[in-house]
Parts: C-alpha cells; structure tokens; sequence
C-alpha cells in the first residue's frame, strides 16, 4: 500500500513535523527523554526516523530498539546507531520487552480501537509505559479542506487516518487502567498539544 509522501522521507516528514509544531518541536522530546534514566533500555514504538534516540537518548547510553512500518525509517536508524525494526503493529504479536515502551503521536493510528496496542505496550513494560499524544490536531480544523489534506497525507501505509483523539477520549482510554496500573503522570507538553501519560507496568 502506497504511503503518504510525508513518509515516504525522513527529512519532509521532520520539516512538516518542526513546522506544526514551531518551538514546541523539541521539547515533545525533551519531555520523554528525561525520564529515562542513563543507560535504561527503551523500546519506541511507531519510532519514525529515530529523533528521540539519535537526538536525545544517544548520550545518555540508552539501550534503544525502535519499530517502524517504515522501511526508510528503520534504515536512517539504524544508519545513526540504534536498533530498528521493521514491524507491522496491526499484526497482534508480542512486542519485545524493555524497561521503557514509548510512543510518540502514534496512538491515533490504531483508532477507532487503541485499547489493545496499550494493553501490547504494557505487556511488554518492565517499568514504565510512555504514551505522548496530540489532542489538538490540524485534522479536526474547521477548515475542511485542511481538515481533509490532514487525513489523507498521514497514511503510514497502513491506510487512510481519519481519526485522532481529543482530550477526553485520551483520557477515557487511558484511565481505564488505573484499576490495574499506576497512572505515573498524565500532563500536557508541546504548547498543550500533546498529553503525556505516564504508566506503570503491567506486566509486573
């Protein structure tokens, strides 16, 4: 299946990314990144072209494993010094266990059904669950045609993206677990365009 042309390069994908998000860019990473501790091992799941590692964990002596669909992605990672692996996450197979399971503004892929890629995610936590996710998106604009082109171009070549989260449906999803796991931290970054979750475990 075809892939939007954002994905189809490293460095149109980072330039669109940088301009959405303007000086709020880099501290969506800086938020992730200075909660693992140095030489902790990560897993980042739906890792893109590897930002987070090469940018940030690299220095600190992380032991980094990112999943992509991607191909060109996984390359220019693992070019850059990281693990990448090319994985299809809508297969429903364990993922590889890590201390720290990371995703970044992916979550909105696996809708109108997230629930058991999170369920995925913690399994494979020895400590802790990242989730960082947008709930104030270009897709839900008022303006339709923006709207429209937002949709279409962030198909990952898995297929069209027509939903994203809001605040609540976030937060609905996540909560649900707090029965089961510890909510760490739930907070919003980037300019509040994102919201972090922090969970623990499941997998413990």
């Amino acid at each position: 299946m075809t892939t939007s042309l954002i994905y189809q390069n490293a460095r149109i994908y980072e330039g669109l990314m940088r301009a959405l998000y303007g000086p709020a860019y880099y501290g969506r990473f800086e938020a992730i990144a200075e909660r693992i501790p140095e030489g902790g091992s990560v897993l980042d799941v739906c890792c893109g072209p590897g930002t987070l590692f090469h940018r940030y964990l690299k220095r600190k002596n992380v032991s980094y494993t990112g999943l992509d669909i991607n191909r060109a992605f996984i390359q220019r990672l693992s070019a850059r010094g990281g693990i990448g692996l090319v994985w299809n996450l809508e297969e429903n197979r364990p993922l590889p266990r890590r201390q720290y399971v990371i995703m970044q503004s992916s979550l909105y892929h696996f809708l109108p059904d997230a629930a058991p890629i999170v369920e995925r995610m913690l399994a494979a936590a020895e400590k802790q669950v990242l989730i960082a996710e947008p709930i104030r998106n270009v897709a839900d604009s008022q303006n339709g045609l923006l709207a429209f082109l937002a949709r279409k171009l962030t198909n990952p070549g898995t297929g069209d993206q027509p939903h994203r989260f809001n605040e609540a449906r976030l937060d609905a999803l996540l909560q649900a677990h707090r029965q089961r796991v510890e909510v760490v931290e739930a907070r919003l970054i980037a300019g509040g365009r994102e919201k972090l979750y922090v969970l623990g475990s499941g997998s413990g």
